[in-house]
């Protein structure tokens, strides 16, 4: 059976697999990553660990701890935090980088974490960035982090694979930032969302890796959950690279595996690279995809979106005539502050000045980034220019340190995200662009392009395919699983029903609050009278994207509290489906019913529908009969059942480590 790259990678990444069945999207497996990474969120992972019983690091070298997000904040506080995270590390042997190495995910590539063909996690949302370098890189939960330090496993359900065909070349002075602003803004409507992403095409090549890092960075805000390019010549000369820079400036570390040579660094070394020359794993030629998406980077040209979403873009050579004013710029984050996006922004800037009333703020992605943009003289032409140095760090990206935007401020950013308030004031109003975007402007004082660009039109196009079906076992079913549930329908259609509308943000932080209480606001914010309505046993049947928005954990917690048997939806958002199975409550993706649903009550106006529906689930055969008709989920694996049937991810740790 043919296999897709995320496919496969995902197969060598699984835990007890059959080994005459290989894994394809939708499957639940038992995954053991090849690393977990944790930033500044290494202090809440912490308790977490212990709290299951946990003594000790199942895999010490599977574990790689940051300090990259709140570096700017010296408050004894914040460095007490700090120290206590470094001496857990030490305590455990496990990999740290201190305050001003740089930003986890650049630290992650520059140390040869994040390996070609191998599955990376980390409890960040922008660890897709690793598939820039054919890595498979996907976030999870906190609680994630906290299994995979004690048992060196947690669990993935692989996600349908939607095929991006680049083709063409980018014109000088486009970069990559403007390939994927102009994929957020084309494919706007939920096309990839809670996907994973295989980029391929003639386009590829001719693309950085510091491009592709940028690219696959930002899939996240498009809304998949890994973004990864193909293992390539252009991989391997970056790999072979950044091997001879390490060993040039004696940057190896003591080996900590048998396998390296005294002074040899550990991943980064020819040995290794010339292994993965000769077996690096590919797509099949006949692989299955959900969607194909094609863009021409030929016709597209540089770009700006927002204010304040990823979804709205504009091209810089419009935007550039309404002389939109900007205070502040930014050429900071994990995103778009490596040596390539440096260079870019100098030769913008060299003998020019930062425009009166604009403050231009620069941060290198790490600290071996910024030694390098010194080397080159970038990084002094940016300071002679008027910009203001930051540490190598999150900072102003999330709203930390120094710089941040004020009421009724406009700002332009090389970063990943702009979503209202989160670069400071609620009232302000953020703009993305590319470095050189981001450079003019701060020049210039308005949103401007450095380069003269004609308006056209950029060509896209996208095939959707009907799943195939596919021949497949009856799913296995565990000791203490029911096999089958069954249950009246409530129906709550609206889509994108966020955890806010079914858990008050208000109750959040309330860590006293029981079990009781949280079942008797659930759905508040969303229907205050449906705590009346359902019953316990019912089975609670949502729209699409059910569960965006905040990753509170208590959104799953309380509709368990409540009594129901399980969630049924249309699609979820991938952090909430986390939260859930990690809690032992089940949530299942059923788009055909949630479609007959909303046919069917598309008259009835009421936020909760008592529906008169029985419905039976059955496990061995993946359906939801009701009245007579089947809908076809998921099957629900092993991995899925062991966290039900041990009543959530923390017991099932305890029982693995005894």
């Amino acid at each position: 059976m043919p296999q897709n790259l995320v496919e496969k990678i995902a197969q060598k990444a699984a835990v007890g697999w059959s080994p005459d069945e290989q894994v394809k999207s939708g499957d639940y497996i038992s995954i053991r990553p090849r690393h977990v990474m944790t930033h500044d969120n290494t202090g809440a992972v912490i308790p977490k660990f212990f709290s299951i019983g946990a003594k000790k690091i199942a895999n010490p070298r599977q574990i790689v701890c940051t300090l990259d997000h709140n570096v700017q904040d010296k408050s004894p506080k914040n460095l007490a935090k700090y120290t206590k995270i470094e001496e857990f590390c030490q305590e455990m042997g496990v990999d740290f980088y201190p305050a001003g190495r740089g930003i986890g995910h650049q630290v992650m590539c520059e140390e040869g974490y994040a390996w070609p063909g191998e599955m990376i996690v980390a409890s960040d949302s922008h660890s897709n960035m690793y598939g820039g370098l054919g890595c498979l890189g996907t976030p999870v939960v906190r609680t994630d982090a906290a299994a995979i330090w004690a048992t060196g496993r947690t669990w993935w359900q692989v996600p349908p694979v939607a095929r991006v065909e680049l083709k063409g070349k980018l014109l000088p002075g486009v970069t990559g930032k403007d390939v994927i602003i102009a994929l957020c803004g084309l494919f706007a409507s939920d096309e990839v969302l809670n996907h994973t992403v295989e980029f391929v095409g003639d386009g590829v090549s001719s693309l950085s890796i510091d491009q592709r890092l940028t690219i696959a960075n930002m899939t996240t805000e498009w809304g998949a959950l890994a973004g990864v390019f193909p293992i390539d010549e252009a991989t391997f000369a970056w790999l072979k690279k950044r091997a001879e820079f390490i060993e040039k400036r004696g940057l190896a570390k003591v080996p900590s595996d048998q396998d390296s040579k005294e002074g040899e660094h550990p991943r980064l070394n020819q040995k290794r690279i010339d292994s993965l020359s000769r077996d690096f794993l590919a797509a099949d030629s006949d692989a299955t995809y959900a969607k194909d998406l094609i863009i021409d980077l030929s016709t597209i040209q540089p770009y700006v979106c927002g204010p304040n979403t990823v979804k709205v873009m504009h091209p810089v050579s419009t935007l550039e005539k309404e002389k939109i004013q900007i205070h502040k710029a930014y050429l900071v984050s994990c995103v778009n502050s490596r040596v390539e996006d440096l260079n870019a922004a100098a030769q913008v800037i060299a003998g020019k000045k930062v425009a009166p009333g604009v403050e231009f703020y620069i941060s290198a992605a790490s600290s071996e980034v910024q030694s390098e943009s010194e080397k080159k003289g970038d990084w002094q032409k940016l300071l002679d220019a008027g910009a203001t140095p930051l540490p190598s760090g999150c900072g102003p990206c999330i709203g930390l340190g120094q710089g941040l935007l004020q009421d009724g401020e406009v700002g332009i950013s090389a970063t990943n995200r702009n979503f209202k308030g989160r670069m400071g004031s609620s009232q302000a109003e953020a703009y993305l662009a590319s470095p050189p975007v981001v450079t003019a402007s701060a020049i210039a004082g308005f949103i401007a392009s450095p380069y003269s660009f004609e308006n056209r039109e950029t060509k896209t196009e996208i095939k959707n395919y009907s799943s195939k079906s596919q021949a497949r076992k009856a799913t296995k079913i565990i000791e203490g699983f029911s096999p089958k549930i069954m249950g009246k329908l409530v129906f709550c259609s609206q889509d994108n029903l966020n955890t806010d509308g079914i858990y008050p943000g208000k109750y959040t932080y309330k860590d006293e609050i029981t079990p009781q209480e949280q079942a008797a606001v659930v759905m508040e914010n969303y229907d205050p009278e449906f705590s009346h309505l359902v019953q316990e046993g019912d089975i609670l049947v949502g729209g699409f994207n059910f569960g965006t928005g905040s990753s509170r954990e208590q959104a799953a917690t309380a509709l368990m509290y409540k009594g129901l048997k399980l969630v049924i939806a249309g699609s979820f958002s991938e952090t909430y489906k986390r939260n859930a199975l990690n809690n032992g409550f089940l949530a299942i993706e059923a788009p055909l019913l949630v479609q007959e649903l909303k046919e069917i009550y598309k008259k009835n106006n009421a936020l909760t529908i008592i529906t008169q529906l029985e419905a039976e689930i059955c496990f061995s055969n993946s359906t939801i009969s009701v009245q007579a008709k089947e809908y076809p989920f998921s099957p629900l694996g092993v991995a899925a059942q062991e966290l039900i049937v041990e009543k959530g991810l923390g017991n099932w740790v305890k029982k693995q480590i005894g």
